[in-house]
């Protein structure tokens, strides 16, 4: 594992997906595990929780020392209160949406939450192919970001290369998670710079 971080040193976070087997199909890791790859990690972590009851799960990764913890809004009942907490005890606080979940309830509390993740992808498992038809919803969103003057970060989970990520950036993502192209390659952090360089140049004039 400790091999594993070493070759992202220069990623900005190491994204770390929880799953349950209830929430999504799959099942990782817990809290246990993720104390591990606190303790060996070069940067921070960015835990992304598809699991079921967040608020009674989420404070845990939070006091953990997660620099953000994400929960989905459609498995968490008072999104609001659950940011809020997450912030107290620390962390970041983010809020993610499934692909086909529509994003107009968070306009008005957009600045509750430090980061908002789109799935690009239907939660659950890695390799799957982006879904261009989440793009709308992303713009959507930088739109409204913009237009309130929020500093909320717009992230991108599922598919994401070299053409994908232009096609975020362009439609306002600010923040990439990459697993396979990052992985997959003979050099990640090569890998990581040429993604972090395409997505600059295709970077929405208006994202933050």
């Amino acid at each position: 594992m400790q091999f594993e971080l070493g070759r992202i040193a220069t990623a900005d976070f190491v994204h770390v997906d929880v799953m349950d087997n209830h929430f999504v199909p799959n099942l990782t890791f817990g809290p246990q595990m993720v104390e591990r790859i606190q303790a060996t990690s070069p940067v921070p972590l960015d835990v992304h929780l598809m699991i079921d009851e967040p608020e009674r799960w989420a404070p845990e990764y939070a006091e953990l020392g997660a620099a953000s913890v994400t929960f989905h809004l459609e498995a968490a009942t008072e999104p609001v209160a659950l940011a809020r907490r997450l912030r107290a005890i620390g962390a970041r606080a983010g809020v993610a949406v499934k692909p086909a979940t529509p994003v107009e309830s968070l306009f008005d509390v957009l600045d509750e939450f430090d980061q908002i993740l789109v799935m690009t992808v239907e939660p659950g498992f890695g390799g799957q192919s982006f879904m261009p038809e989440t793009m709308p919803k992303l713009a959507l969103l930088s739109a409204e970001a913009r237009r309130r003057g929020s500093q909320v970060w717009l992230q991108v989970d599922g598919g994401i290369g070299e053409s994908t990520i232009a096609q975020a950036a362009e439609a306002g993502a600010d923040t990439f998670v990459a697993g396979s192209a990052v992985f997959g390659a003979g050099v990640p952090d090569a890998a990581i710079a040429a993604l972090r360089a395409t997505a600059g140049r295709h970077v929405h004039a208006g994202t933050r």
